[in-house]
């Protein structure tokens, strides 16, 4: 389910059946890595649309948490620890984090998530055919994940 009336409406609605849910994460920098972080983003985001068609009604997917490339990377994830809380407070036993920046893999011991990272494809010059069918490729390799996570915590 989507982050907007209609599906939150069913969220609400179905809230007891829904135990997961996924922050996607996209970092924003005006440096010279800019073109890097922009692209980072948009695979998260074209990725985050299609792994929520796959999962609807199983899964809520949060707006992205955008953040500064060059924050305090403990004050990050202190903000992520908070999510965290809140989230696990509200009922959900499975949070996702999906990022194509690499920096967060380094902190992935520290979440009580499930930090999952990808490798940003460059999508820009690419036809939208061949986009779709790229993204539907590395949303087939999250499903398994995906799967044997919750499996594995029934």
């Amino acid at each position: 389910m989507k982050w907007n009336s209609e599906d939150i409406e069913m969220f609400i609605k179905e809230k007891q059946y829904i135990d997961t849910v996924v922050l996607p994460l996209y970092p924003v920098s005006f440096g010279d890595d800019i073109k890097q972080a922009v692209g980072m983003t948009e695979f998260i985001s074209l990725l985050s649309i299609q792994l929520e068609r796959q999962f609807k009604g199983r899964l809520l997917m949060l707006p992205g948490f955008s953040y500064l490339k060059n924050a305090n990377e403990d004050k990050l994830v202190s903000d992520i620890k908070h999510w965290e809380t809140e989230l696990m407070s509200q009922g959900f036993s499975h949070v996702f984090y999906v990022t194509s920046d690499s920096n967060w893999k380094m902190y992935e011991e520290n979440l009580d998530g499930d930090l999952i990272w990808l490798p940003s494809l460059p999508l820009e010059h690419m036809e939208e055919k061949y986009k779709n069918q790229i993204l539907e490729d590395q949303v087939k390799q999250l499903l398994n994940l995906f799967v044997r996570k919750w499996q594995n915590n029934e």
